[in-house]
């Protein structure tokens, strides 16, 4: 199964009005995708489409409420009622909150998982079928969170982990179904976007990334290679796909040094960040998180986009040790 080359697609992304989902829709339309963007937030909607076209992209907009499935079948339909159909479709929208579990309000923990994994289900619900007539691509934004939790964040990584597993669940059975549509689940590892910002933050102090912070422009790499190459799941970050394979490797160990992240999850010396966009839209329109500053490379994401490349340099570096050991040894 062959994806479309980015230029002929159409893209929709959710949660396009802030952080990853705008610097996708961004990227897309600067490499000569039609883009569409969705999230609660209207009028950052407006202004992020018109700053696509001043910089001779096309795109469009529609608001709505991913964990409202009405709302985002309307959303679908506004894609192809716009631009006629549907090539690749990217569930990005993402809610967090920080505070233990035995403390998290039950209403706010209910509200993550309509938005971050119930987001998801009606994403691919209401876009599967556009994308089999297609044979495109669908796109999930997970996290390392989903297979390595940590404390205070513990509600946002369980809906990443339900998240994997629906989406490893919807592949199998959209195979066995000859269904045409290529599922990908991204893990980026900590991305500094605004998200922290946005979040319930039941803490002391700012709420923070965790790390190792990466700049959330891989990210958006990674799902643009996705819309464009079938591949079943892309890590994001070397140093977050490290912690990962040590958590699943050696698992007590594990348990027992994850609190030592507790401490870079605030900030005391700064009050503590008021936004919480569980049941309303941010102060959208931001890529980037104001206060933090991530990773602008990661090695093992630039060897997964680019084989061919990394293989040759990996060739080349190989050639010159050996003739470096063949002087030397003579």
């Amino acid at each position: 199964m062959h994806l479309k080359p980015l230029h002929q697609q159409v893209i929709a992304i959710t949660g396009a009005s802030s952080g990853i989902g705008l610097l996708t829709a961004r990227k897309a339309a600067a490499g000569g995708a039609r883009v569409f963007l969705i999230s609660r937030n209207a009028t950052a909607l407006e202004q992020a489409t018109r700053a696509i076209e001043a910089e001779g992209g096309v795109a469009a907009w529609h608001a709505a409420d991913v964990g409202d499935r009405d709302q985002l079948r309307r959303a679908a339909d506004a894609v192809v009622d716009r631009f006629g159909r549907i090539d690749s479709w990217v569930n990005n929208a993402g809610v967090a909150i920080y505070a233990p579990l035995l403390e998290t309000p039950l209403d706010e923990h209910e509200r993550l998982f309509r938005t971050n994994y119930f987001g998801v289900v009606n994403g691919a619900q209401v876009a599967v079928p556009y994308l089999a007539a297609e044979r495109g691509a669908l796109i999930s934004v997970g996290s390392i969170a989903g297979d390595m939790p940590s404390p205070i964040m513990g509600a946002y990584a369980a809906s990443k982990h339900a998240i994997h597993a629906f989406i490893t669940a919807l592949r199998i059975e959209l195979k066995a179904a000859g269904q045409p549509v290529s599922v990908t689940l991204i893990k980026p590892s900590g991305m500094t976007t605004p998200i922290a910002g946005h979040a319930a933050n039941h803490q002391a102090g700012e709420a923070r990334i965790p790390p190792p912070p990466y700049d959330p422009e891989l990210t958006a790499n990674a799902i643009l290679h996705a819309a464009t190459h079938r591949v079943r799941d892309m890590t994001v970050g070397g140093l977050g796909r490290m912690e990962v394979l040590f958590a699943a490797h050696f698992p007590a160990l594990f348990e027992r040094l994850a609190p030592i992240v507790v401490p870079f999850l605030s900030d005391r010396s700064r009050a503590p960040t008021p936004g919480n966009n569980l049941d309303r839209p941010g102060e959208d329109g931001a890529m980037r998180s104001p206060t933090e500053h991530g990773r602008k490379a990661s090695l093992s994401l630039t060897a997964r986009l680019h084989p061919a490349v990394t293989w040759a340099v990996l060739g080349s570096a190989a050639t010159a040790a050996a003739w470096h050991l063949r002087r030397r040894f003579r």
